[in-house]
């Protein structure tokens, strides 16, 4: 069931075969990315799984293909292990999620990153799996997922000590430069590859959401407005070269995606005015799947920018049963009451495998959801 009106995030489950090896991975921080030297039958594997998943993406009748994620380990930090000058290893701790009972979770511990030398973003491996898509599709649009660039200064500012005495970077400021400059270099090079559409996706957002009562900012920090600045001037730093090279640029947020888990929460309305508003994305893909999100009135602040097109993540993949379909309309209309339906569409909140892990369903139960998904668009938008 074709139609533009439904649209997917990016990452599609794994197969087992495919998993064997990133279970490895995840486990190893004597290997380098992309890994494939340390495997034998690892890249064959990859480029396999690839090639079914895009066959099954035009079969399931989806406008926009990408590689399912099928050639990263997790949605983000493939991206900064392709940088050159950027080493992986193995972290005390993982990242701290709400586990499905309340409790705490900790997600894979590989999240280390180390400097070595000035940061740049030629030659990146994910411009092979790009072309590699771009064959495959045939005459299907192909996107790029790809991790925003605040909320990567951000990961290697507040996770990693990487400035100072001694680093490759003496100030945040050569760091931010630095790291903005290979992103730029990645564009480049993308678009030389053929590239149209670059989605850049974050889950950083809603930490800067004064209703938000687990961001890490909050305690001790008296500058939320003034980094939520910098936060958004980074990403439209790169989001302007972007459009300068004649790409689409699309901004997926979601407040955490890792084995159907979520690591917070936070409304859209206490940040709309910044994060929508302010940021030069053609397309924002949003998460309202609960009623973490809060009102979808949040909207709002898109109504003065006629050009930007909104993805109603009202779909859930982080669930095994289907969603609610009446839920789901009846936010369709509410939204349509605010911006056109035409600047419309309809998607899950995530993927459904940030992480190569996944999310707790199978692979028919994702498809299942994706079918329910295109045949609600179709009934509403027509």
């Amino acid at each position: 069931m074709a139609t533009d009106k439904f649209q997917l995030v990016g990452s599609l489950l794994r197969p087992q075969d495919l998993l064997d090896y990133k279970n490895k991975i995840e486990h190893r921080d004597d290997i380098q990315y992309p890994f494939y030297d340390a495997f034998p039958g690892y890249q064959e594997t990859e480029r396999k799984a690839i090639e079914q998943i895009i066959a099954a993406q035009k079969e399931h009748g989806l406008t926009v293909i990408t590689d399912g994620e099928h050639g990263r380990s997790m949605w983000h930090l493939d991206f900064l292990w392709g940088l050159d000058g950027v080493e992986r290893y193995i972290a005390d701790r993982g990242y701290a999620f709400e586990d499905l009972d309340g409790g705490d979770f900790e997600t894979r511990k590989d999240i280390g990153i180390r400097i070595t030398k000035p940061l740049s973003g030629k030659n990146h491996h994910y411009l092979n799996l790009f072309k590699e898509t771009k064959t495959l599709a045939g005459d299907e649009p192909v996107k790029i997922t790809v991790w925003g660039a605040a909320h990567a200064f951000t990961e290697l500012t507040f996770f990693n000590d990487l400035v100072g005495e001694g680093q490759v970077y003496a100030t945040k400021e050569d760091l931010r430069a630095g790291l903005i400059n290979a992103y730029k270099e990645f564009l480049q090079e993308y678009k030389e590859a053929g590239g149209e559409i670059v989605q850049f996706d974050d889950c950083l957002w809603e930490l800067f959401a004064d209703d938000n009562d687990k961001s890490f900012f909050a305690e001790g920090n008296d500058g939320l407005e003034s980094l939520a600045d910098e936060f958004v001037a980074i990403n439209n730093e790169v989001a302007d070269f972007a459009h300068e090279l004649g790409l689409k640029v699309w901004t997926h947020n979601c407040r955490g995606n890792y084995q159907s888990r979520s690591a917070a929460s936070g409304t859209y309305k206490a940040i709309a005015e910044k994060f929508l508003k302010d940021q030069h994305y053609d397309r924002f893909f949003l998460e309202w799947d609960d009623d973490r999100a809060g009102d979808i009135s949040a909207l709002e602040a898109l109504k003065d920018r006629p050009n930007v097109e909104v993805v109603l993540g009202l779909l859930s993949s982080k669930t095994s049963t289907l969603d609610d379909e009446a839920r789901v309309l009846a936010l369709l209309d509410k939204a349509s009451e605010i911006l056109p339906k035409n600047r419309l569409y309809l998607s899950h909140q995530c993927g459904f495998a940030s992480c190569d892990c996944g999310n707790e369903l199978s692979v028919e139960q994702q498809w299942a959801k994706i079918e329910q998904g295109q045949k609600l668009a179709e009934a509403y938008f027509g």
